[in-house]
């Protein structure tokens, strides 16, 4: 089976508070912090968009995996919010790292859920010996309409993991993996637009909850694993509640899902959010354990993962910036400046 050779992310340091956000809009703070479980969130700057966080993020993970960037056969970055409309983000990220020119590359849109689309293209190439490693990268500058609700959520960030088969270089094994997808339209942004439009009525039930549940539990019936049978648990975090009552749905306690829980204290990073998660739990894990990661995108899908920690990661840890340093880091700015970075404002 393919495993996990290892892994990076990158969030950036620029930071805004609800409060800030509030202010300008005349809402109160407070009932918007209770409501969305989050306090601040990740904001990129004037130089950061989601290719330069996906090249971030992947030079952490190669330096984690310690691997030859020349042996990678596969890039693909999983991302809504690409710099360009027409010309891939995946050969700039290919490029920046060193990986050569004889390798596929390719961008992936799935909302919220491509980067972890691209770890399942991935396996499948690793293991038929396609190609001996590729890298998936999840990483997004996300989009929310000035005065929405999205606004508060949106943030910045990207995850990389490393994609291998030899199970003396793995640091977690990927055991199984089972999706659930429909065409429901909870979210979209069409061609040209700046923001993204969300059916309300669409987006927990129908969305979020039936995606996230169904696809679980069909990893539970492949597997025969149970939420006992896991030490932790990632579930896509658009805000700080979904994930939490997921969980309950699935029988998953708070406790299994707190240290992958980061979108109070960053936003929702979309395409990285899942893979986050995940790179947060594996900051903790140490041989033996095992992680449900179960990723949800807009439009709708979501994928479901059954990962296992080797005795690979204790050579591994240290070698890459950890997820709680990243998040720590940080420099808080005002609403003006944030609309700066976001190029809603532009000197004429």
């Amino acid at each position: 089976m393919a495993g996990i050779v290892g892994y990076g992310a990158y969030v950036p340091r620029m930071r805004i508070k609800v409060e800030e956000i509030a202010r300008v809009w005349n809402e109160d703070a407070e009932s918007i912090k209770k409501g969305l479980s989050i306090t601040e969130k990740s904001v990129p700057s004037m130089d950061e968009d989601a290719a330069t966080i996906a090249v971030e993020a992947a030079r952490n993970a190669l330096s984690h995996s310690g691997i030859n960037p020349k042996e990678i056969g596969a890039v693909y970055v999983g991302s809504e919010s690409h710099p360009y409309a027409v010309k891939p983000t995946a050969t700039i990220v290919a490029q920046a790292i060193g990986a050569g020119t004889s390798l596929t590359a390719a961008d992936l849109e799935f909302a919220c859920k491509a980067g972890t689309a691209g770890i399942q293209m991935l396996m499948g190439m690793t293991d038929s010996s396609m190609i001996k490693y590729g890298i998936t990268i999840g990483s997004d500058t996300s989009q929310g309409r000035p005065g929405d609700a999205l606004e508060y959520t949106a943030s910045a960030g990207g995850a990389a993991l490393v994609i291998g088969k030899e199970k003396s270089e793995c640091i977690a094994e990927i055991l199984a993996t089972a999706s659930y997808t429909t065409d429901t339209p909870d979210f979209w942004r069409r061609e040209g637009a700046n923001f993204p439009s969300h059916g309300g009525r669409f987006t927990g039930e129908p969305g979020y909850f039936k995606h996230i549940v169904h696809a679980s539990k069909l990893l539970f019936e492949k597997t025969g694993f149970k939420p006992s049978d896991f030490t932790y648990a990632v579930f896509h975090q658009p805000n700080g509640k979904f994930p939490k009552n997921a969980a309950k749905l699935l029988g998953f306690t708070e406790k299994q899902i707190e240290i992958g829980l980061l979108t109070p204290l960053i936003g929702n990073t979309y395409s990285g959010a899942s893979m986050l998660g995940l790179c947060a739990v594996l900051d903790n894990a140490v041989p033996g354990e095992r992680i449900l990661v179960t990723s949800f995108g807009s439009g709708a899908g979501s994928d479901s993962f059954a990962i296992e920690v080797t005795e690979g990661i204790n050579e591994k840890r240290g070698r890459a910036v950890k997820i709680s340093t990243m998040i720590k880091d940080k420099q808080y700015i005002d609403y003006a400046q944030y609309l700066k970075n976001r190029n809603s404002i532009t000197k004429r």
